[in-house]
């Protein structure tokens, strides 16, 4: 599944960001990776999805968060 698929309040580990290049190396800067976890906090319909990587939240356009893929996680404690 690709993030842009998953729910506000899920937790889940990244398996691999097909993404450009350039893209994905600014994304792993920021701790985002495969391997990593990642919460949703927020979800607009059409637009920016509000997520935590590493205590750090950002937003991402649908855009890009459908070429993230994930799998689900345990819920965060």
């Amino acid at each position: 599944m690709n993030l842009l698929e998953g729910s506000p309040g899920s937790v889940y580990r990244v398996d691999g960001l097909n993404l450009p290049l350039e893209l994905a190396r600014r994304l792993e800067a920021l701790g985002l990776f495969p391997g990593s976890q990642v919460t949703i906090l927020r979800k607009k319909r059409r637009g920016a999805m509000i997520i935590t990587v590493r205590g750090t939240r950002f937003a991402l356009g649908m855009d890009i968060a459908e070429h993230i893929a994930v799998r689900g996680e345990s819920y965060a404690s």
